[in-house]
C-alpha cells in the first residue's frame, strides 16, 4: 500500500489543510489545527511583512507542529519582502496562490521550504509541478472567497488533474466532513484543504455573525460576485452583497469600484465586526452542510474516523 505523500511531505498526522484566511487569519486557528494533526496555514492577504512576522512569531508560541505561510502573489504588493521573512523564519511550508508561483519556488525549495501551489485546472498544475512544486492544492468552484474564473467543479477537477500529474494533490472546494475527505480520496486526491468548515470552530475568533450566518446557511446561502468584472469571489448573501449584486446586475459596475467594494476593509467589517451592512463575509457552498461548533481537535477526529467508516461502507455495498 502506497503511503500518503501529503501527510509525509509536511510531517503531519492527517491530510487536512487549513485554507489560508488573508487578513483575518489568527495564530491561534492556525496553531489549532496544527496541533490537531493538520497543518494550519496563516494567510498573508495584503498584510504587510511586519504584521505577517507578528502572526508567524505569535503561532510559533503556540505550537511546535508545522504550518504554512499563503501569498496570495498578485494581491499582496509585499510578495518579495515576504517571501524572504518565510525563509528567515525556516517557516515549514510556502502556499502559493492567486499568480504564477514559478519564479519564487526554486529559492524557496533551496532555502528547505516545502511548497504548495493551489491551481484551478489541469493546465496549471502541469506548470506547478514543473516549476517544482511538493504538493497541488486543486481547488474547485465552490470555494469561498476569490475564485478561479474557469469555474470547475471539486468533482471534475480532482480526478482530472490527478490523472496528468505526479505531484501529490489535494482537493479544496465543497469539503467540510468526514464523506468529503472520502470522496477526495476516491477521486485522487491524498489530502483535503478546508476554510469555511474551520470558521465554524470553537478556536476560530470570527465574530458570532459570521459563525451564525455559516450555521443557518441553505444549499443556496453563497454566490458569486464580480462575473461581470473578471473578478469571481464567492461569498454569504447578505444586505452588501445584494446591493453590490444589484449594481453588477445594472450594468454600472466597474472593475475599480468592484475592487473598492471587495476591499480587505470591507472583508475585515463583515468577519471580525460581523456587520452584513456595511461589509461581506467569504464562504463556500460546504456552508449549507455545516450544523454545529466543535473544537479543532473534535472535527479533525471525526473527519478521519468518518472517512474510514465512509470507504468501508461503501467497499461493503458497491455494485
Amino acid at each position: 500500500m502506497r503511503k500518503n505523500r501529503v501527510k509525509e511531505t509536511l510531517q503531519i498526522t492527517h491530510p487536512i489543510i487549513l485554507g489560508g484566511m488573508g487578513n483575518i487569519s489568527s495564530p491561534q486557528l492556525v496553531a489549532a489545527v496544527s496541533n490537531a494533526g493538520g497543518l494550519g496555514t496563516i494567510g498573508c492577504g495584503t498584510m504587510s511583512k511586519d504584521e505577517v512576522k507578528q502572526l508567524i512569531a505569535e503561532t510559533k508560541k503556540r505550537t511546535n507542529k508545522p504550518f504554512a505561510v499563503n501569498v496570495a502573489i498578485n494581491v499582496n504588493e509585499h510578495v518579495e519582502d515576504i517571501m524572504q521573512l518565510i525563509m528567515n523564519e525556516k517557516v515549514p511550508v510556502a502556499s502559493l496562490s492567486a499568480g504564477n508561483p514559478a519564479p519564487y519556488i526554486p529559492t524557496l525549495k533551496e532555502a528547505g521550504i516545502k511548497v504548495i501551489t493551489i491551481v484551478a485546472a489541469v493546465k496549471h498544475a502541469q506548470k506547478a509541478e514543473q516549476a517544482g512544486a511538493d504538493i497541488l492544492v486543486a481547488e474547485g468552484f465552490e470555494a469561498a472567497g476569490i475564485n478561479s474564473n474557469l469555474e470547475l467543479t471539486t468533482m471534475t477537477l480532482i480526478p482530472q488533474i490527478a490523472a496528468n500529474v505526479d505531484t501529490p494533490v489535494v482537493a479544496a472546494g465543497g469539503i467540510g466532513d468526514g464523506r468529503g475527505l472520502a470522496a477526495a480520496l476516491m477521486l485522487g486526491a491524498e489530502g483535503v484543504q478546508m476554510g469555511t468548515r474551520f470558521i465554524a470552530t470553537e478556536e476560530a475568533p470570527f465574530h458570532n455573525h459570521y459563525k451564525t450566518a455559516v450555521l443557518n446557511s441553505s444549499d443556496t446561502a453563497t454566490t458569486i460576485v464580480g462575473r461581470t468584472v473578471g473578478r469571481t469571489r464567492r461569498v454569504i448573501k447578505g444586505d452588501y452583497i445584494e446591493a453590490l449584486l444589484d449594481k453588477e446586475k445594472a450594468g454600472d459596475l466597474t472593475l475599480a469600484e468592484f475592487d473598492d467594494l471587495t476591499a480587505e476593509d470591507k472583508h475585515i467589517q463583515g468577519a471580525i465586526q460581523g456587520d452584513f451592512k456595511t461589509g461581506y463575509m467569504n464562504a463556500g457552498q460546504v456552508a449549507g452542510l455545516i450544523d454545529a461548533i466543535p473544537t479543532v481537535q473534535q472535527l479533525i477526529d471525526s473527519m478521519v474516523q468518518d472517512a474510514h467508516e465512509q470507504i468501508k461502507h461503501v467497499q461493503q455495498h458497491i455494485l
